[in-house]
């Protein structure tokens, strides 16, 4: 099987930005593109292959059609068949809504879904003054979450940062947070779009009202463990692999590189999805086949891959994540 590249499923939003289009080199009349949807097999929104004999194809079609030797065999049997992982680029304009997702017990039992749980890496922080929120900042009860969002005080309880390029968050399901303007990231995230509104800064829609809150449904899905940190901490390197985050869901590294590395994936029962940061690569497979990697590219290598050589063209940087 050939490297997949898919065609980017672009969202209009109330808080996108300007920086969406030019970073993935696309002509786009859309305007405040929020979201590009780089790989995913949500329903209603599978990503379309878009390159090799399996072009015009989705993923659901994949899955279907390649099963274990696309996703690996454990993974397959694992998530039942569906692609595991949502990979996304988000531009921020405005701050988004706050928001809270809820786990894998909470989700399937009123959704019939996956839970979500995400990470965060910081792209573009914009003019310098970009921002998120992450986790609660002091200890509060449910009942206090509940009046803190009637009284509109509870950004008052979030820890707020202000964010340059390569800070990652990780985000496990029941963590508060927002994303927040100015910030321009890539998301890693379980396969899921279940989503609860937490609080909006009461803001109006064109018609004049308010979008609906989830106050009720998120009061039960909510951590209320408080942390001193929220971002994760890591020291970059240049020309070899830094491990980012490893948890159930998905492990995540970083790579910076100006020289050649040969990666072996032999023991890995796993598709790995690599995501341009910076600059571009030429890969080549096991099979012999080569594939480009740019910024705003994403590129998903079949659990069949045993290994690939990366060259960069000058310079590199780009994510690497698997489940």
């Amino acid at each position: 099987m050939y490297p997949l590249k898919f065609k980017p499923i672009l969202k209009s939003t109330i808080w996108g930005g300007e920086k969406i289009i030019p970073f993935k080199h696309l002509t786009c009349q859309q305007e405040q593109v929020g979201e590009s949807w780089e790989i995913s097999d949500v329903p209603g929104d599978e990503s379309v292959v878009a390159n090799g004999s399996d072009a015009g194809k989705n993923l659901t079609d994949m899955m279907n059609e390649y099963k274990e030797a696309l996703v690996g065999k454990e993974n397959y049997e694992r998530f039942n068949g569906k692609f595991p992982l949502l990979i996304k680029f988000i531009d921020a304009q405005a701050d988004l809504s706050i928001q809270v997702h809820p786990n894998d017990e909470l989700a399937m039992k009123r959704h019939n879904s996956m839970g979500k749980t995400e990470m965060w890496y910081v792209i573009d922080n914009g003019n310098g003054k970009a921002h998120l929120r992450s986790g609660l900042s002091k200890q509060i009860t449910p009942d206090q979450y509940a009046q803190m969002i009637a009284d509109n005080t509870i950004c008052d309880a979030l820890t707020d940062y202000a964010v340059q390029p390569g800070d990652v968050f990780f985000l496990p399901a029941g963590r508060i947070h927002s994303i927040g303007a100015g910030c321009f990231i890539a998301e890693i995230q379980q396969t899921s779009n279940i989503t609860y509104r937490i609080y909006d800064f009461n803001r109006k829609d064109k018609n004049g009202n308010t979008r609906e809150l989830h106050t009720e449904l998120s009061k039960d899905a909510i951590d209320y463990t408080v942390e001193k940190d929220y971002r994760t901490q890591y020291t970059p390197k240049k020309d070899e692999p830094v491990e980012l985050v490893s948890c159930p869901y998905f492990t995540t590294t970083v790579y910076d590189l100006t020289e050649r590395m040969d990666m072996d994936y032999s023991e890995l029962d796993s598709f790995v999805i690599f995501i341009g940061m910076e600059g571009s690569c030429k890969i080549t497979d096991d099979a012999g086949n080569e594939v480009t990697l740019a910024a705003g590219e994403s590129i998903l290598f079949p659990a069949t891959t045993q290994g690939l050589t990366v060259i960069p063209e000058g310079h590199t940087k780009f994510l690497e994540t698997y489940v």
